[in-house]
Parts: C-alpha cells; structure tokens; sequence
C-alpha cells in the first residue's frame, strides 16, 4: 500500500486518541486537592508548582481543547452557536458540557470523519468517495448537535410531565402556611428530578439577592416548557398585583391536571391510528397466507385448478 495510506491511518488513530481524551474531561486527583488544601494556609503557592502538580494528560489536553475550541467558535456561526448553548442549559449539561467544550468536539468529530473519509478517497478515487468524504465530515460536525437536542427533548418531556406533581407539593405547602420560596424548596429537594434541579437553580438565585421575577425568567430560559411558561406568568402577574398566591397556586395545579388528562387521552386515541400500519403490513398478510393458503392449494390439485 502507499506510504500516504499509513499516514492517514496514523492520524486518523491520533485524533481518536486525541477526541477520547478530550472527550473523559479533567479529573483532578484526590490526593492532589487535599494537598493543595493543606498547603494553601501555610505557606504561599507558587503558581508553577501548581500547573507541574497537574497530570501531563491534563496539561497537554486543555490547551489544545481551548485552541480548537477557539477555532470552531470562529468558524460557526454566532447565531448558530448561541442556539446551541440554549439547546445544551435545556438538555442539563452546561456544566458537564460547557459551549467550548461541545464546540471543540464537533470540530474532533468533523477532522476524525475527514480523515476517514480521505483515506477512502485516497484508496479508491471517484464521485462516491467525494460524496462518503463530504457526508462523513458533516455528520461528524452535526453529531453533538444531534444527541444535545436529543437530550434536551427528552429532558423537556420529563419536566413537562413532572410538573403538575411538583405544583400540587407546592401549593399544599403554601396553604399549609409557608412561603413560596419555602414551598418551592420543599418541592425542589435532592432527587426529585429535572424540574427539582431547575427550581433548585432558581432558588440559589434568589437567595443570592436575584429578583425573584428575573430568577423565574432565567428558569423560562433554561427551559421550554409551555406549561412552566404559563405557571411562572401567573405567578409573576400574582406578585405584581397583590393577588394570594395559594389561589393562583390551585387554579394553576387543576388547569395542569386537566391538562395532563387531555394529554393522556389524546395520546390514548392515536394508538388505533398507529396500529392500522403494523396491522395492513404485517398481521393481514400473514392471516391471508394461513387462512387462504390451504383453500388455494386445494383448488390447485383439483381438476378445476387444471
């Protein structure tokens, strides 16, 4: 084989390696934190003891993940890039998935894809390699857009479905006698889902010196669920107004009710529509077969069948 075929094949495992490494994040060691505790109240830290203290992995990684981060934030377009920012504090990974981090990946994915691609190219030149060239160096490039979105979908669905539960809690608590923000942190306690960990959030805003108004509209940020959208209105146009926040608390937590109810029968009458498709496919032709069969076999050993 050539001499280029082995080089591509070498890049294309040095960028696996590369994006595999990237991909794990930075860890830093136990040991390394609980030394850095001890140290920091005897003595002064010397900033380069610090950075050499680091694992070689680490300090290799992250500049070269900032640099290609840099890259494709350059390359992409501003407004696509805020979208995808919206998209990953939606899907809950803004921490584990910063911006540059998602940017940098589909920068890896597109270049892993290419060199792919151009080693098919390289081996068997023709329209069909360009195309698989082309296709692969895309799909790599909108990969992460695709399983971010993904998850943002499925954790608005998930919140959706929490939310009328979360909103009864909260408005027994408050006609129990406690105060929103107590009801909200009461609802919003550790492991009670996506829509706990918003509120949680929200709430460390607030308590932050947030207005409660510009916390709830961050919430309406970080989320895009109708049903939440209507919920933080009305409490919002309740606040302003000087309306008791129990009763919009109980006209929001029935509305939500009904509405999870209509929802689960709508859901309930569109399964005879999708069951029509497997059934004509797949169930009748096989029922014809057994039910027809046997009658078509016998007209054909009969003297009518010839």
């Amino acid at each position: 084989m050539p001499l280029y075929v082995y080089v591509a094949a070498a890049m294309v495992c040095g960028g696996v390696i590369i994006l595999i490494a990237s991909l794990q994040g930075i860890r830093v060691p136990a040991n390394l934190t609980r030394s850095n505790l001890a140290n920091a109240t005897g003595r002064v830290t010397n900033l380069r003891d610090v950075v050499l203290a680091r694992p070689s992995h680490e300090r290799l990684m992250r500049p070269a993940v900032a640099r290609m981060a840099s890259t494709a934030r350059r390359i992409t377009p501003r407004g696509f890039a805020e979208t995808l920012d919206r998209r990953i504090q939606q899907a809950g990974l803004s921490e584990r998935w910063p911006i540059d981090r998602v940017l940098a990946s589909k920068l890896e994915l597109a270049l892993v894809g290419g060199l792919f691609g151009g080693i098919k190219l390289a081996t068997d030149p023709s329209p069909a390699s360009l195309l698989l060239l082309v296709a692969v160096t895309v799909a790599g490039f909108l990969l992460p857009d695709l399983l971010i979105s993904m998850k943002a979908r499925e954790r608005q669905e998930l919140i959706a479905r929490e939310l009328p539960d979360v909103l009864d809690q909260v408005t027994i608590c408050v006609e129990a006698g406690l105060g929103f923000e107590a009801a909200l942190a009461r609802a919003a306690r550790p492991g009670s889902g996506a829509l706990g960990e918003e509120l949680s959030r929200a709430l460390q805003d607030i308590r932050l010196g947030m207005p409660r108004h510009v916390a709830l509209d961050k919430l309406l940020e970080r989320t895009d669920v109708p049903d939440l959208r209507h919920f933080v209105v009305a409490i919002t146009q309740a606040e302003r107004r000087g309306l008791p926040i129990a009763n919009v608390l109980r006209v929001q937590a029935n509305e939500l009710r009904e509405k999870r109810r209509q929802r689960a029968e709508e859901h309930a009458m569109k399964i005879p529509v999708k069951l029509v498709f497997p059934l004509v496919l797949c169930i009748l032709p096989a029922l014809f077969i057994v039910l027809l069969g046997p009658a078509a076999i016998r007209i054909g050993n009969s003297n009518f069948g010839g």
